[in-house]
């Protein structure tokens, strides 16, 4: 009697399983094509308020008056929705996006409004492309917008020419080499630490495992986590990799070491030691070399140079933040280097 209630039960964990899959397949679909819609409904009031300007002598001060009569009546008869500011972003909405079929269904009129923030076409192409390829909430989208991702892009190259600025913005950050997930500066706001006070790095690792989902957000796409303190044992002695992960874009392991110092030529030889190890005991057969990055507080490009210089492995040292940097000072720097390029191709 009671194996025939046990198979009836697990016939019907099936059955429920089942039609919760069902289930939730519905739903996502109503939620895409109603947020279809709902997105193909704001281009076509964007649509309707352009063409409607067109017909006014003095745009200028009338349009500001024809959004909020617009707003008060739209609002007397379908509810909240429609204030000015909203109505104003389906007029920004339409003119950045003349063709609909350009829009993606895969963001929501939240992401929308985020991106319509951003004037630079290049740089807003960028972070509507990052949403899709990583699925960005709209809080993670404003955070990336906020923390300057599409310059810290750019710096980290180095030598950034408009061309890059193009493939950013046409394709997103596509991770075709190691140097592609490189960042610098990293920014860890999130962690919550004090930037007036030193910090260990025993108690920094330990915040970034409290923080790994938005660490790893902070890190890119194809990124997961192995572990912290990952064992290296060489001559019955042992030494331990702060941070390992695995980015399975690249299939090849990441190994992190944390400095709360500026960037040390020790720093490199000691990650360098971790990552012979890695490809001669760790990697499976089907693994790409491993990467390493040291990431620490400060680094000066000579001391870079020659502790990096002539060595076989993947290795790149990035700054990381402890608060959001300085946006004006980080479009400035990729300006500079922009316009140094520009001088040298005439040259």
């Amino acid at each position: 009697m009671d194996d025939n209630k046990t198979v009836v039960s697990n016939e019907m964990s099936l059955v429920v399983q089942e039609v919760r899959s069902i289930l939730d397949n519905a739903r996502e679909k109503v939620a895409r094509q109603v947020n279809n819609e709902l997105l193909l409904t704001y281009w076509n009031i964007g649509r309707i308020i352009c063409e409607y300007e067109q017909t006014i002598p003095d745009r200028a001060d009338y349009g500001k008056q024809t959004l909020k009569a617009l707003s008060i009546e739209l609002t007397k008869e379908f509810g909240k929705g429609f204030s000015r500011s909203n109505l104003q972003n389906m007029r920004q909405f339409y003119l950045a996006y003349e063709k609909c079929q350009t829009v993606s269904g895969k963001l929501s009129w939240s992401h929308y409004c985020e991106l319509l923030s951003i004037s630079d076409v290049d740089k807003r192409s960028f972070y509507e492309k990052e949403a899709v390829n990583s699925g960005w909430s709209v809080r993670e989208l404003k955070r990336q917008i906020e923390s300057s991702l599409f310059e810290r892009l750019l710096l980290s190259r180095g030598d950034a020419n408009k061309e890059q600025v193009l493939a950013l913005a046409l394709h997103g950050n596509e991770i075709a080499q190691p140097a592609d997930i490189i960042r610098d500066p990293y920014v860890f706001e999130f962690l919550g630490l004090p930037e007036d006070k030193p910090v260990m790095e025993s108690d920094l690792e330990r915040a970034l495992v409290q923080q790994i989902e938005k660490f790893l957000l902070e890190l890119g796409r194809g990124f997961m986590f192995v572990g912290t303190q990952q064992r290296v044992t060489l001559n019955n002695t042992h030494y331990y990799v702060d941070m390992v992960f695995y980015n399975k874009i690249l299939r090849a392991y990441v190994l992190i070491e944390l400095k709360t110092t500026k960037l040390t030529p020790e720093a490199a030889g000691q990650i360098n030691m971790y990552l012979n190890y890695y490809t001669a005991e760790v990697n499976d057969p089907d693994d790409n070399p491993p990467i390493g990055i040291i990431l620490c507080t400060d680094k000066d490009s000579i001391t870079a140079e020659y502790a990096l210089g002539g060595l076989s492995n993947n290795i790149f040292a990035s700054r990381y933040v402890l608060y959001m940097p300085n946006k004006e000072q980080l479009i400035r720097q990729v300006k500079a280097v922009l316009e140094k390029w520009h001088e040298g191709d005439k040259d």
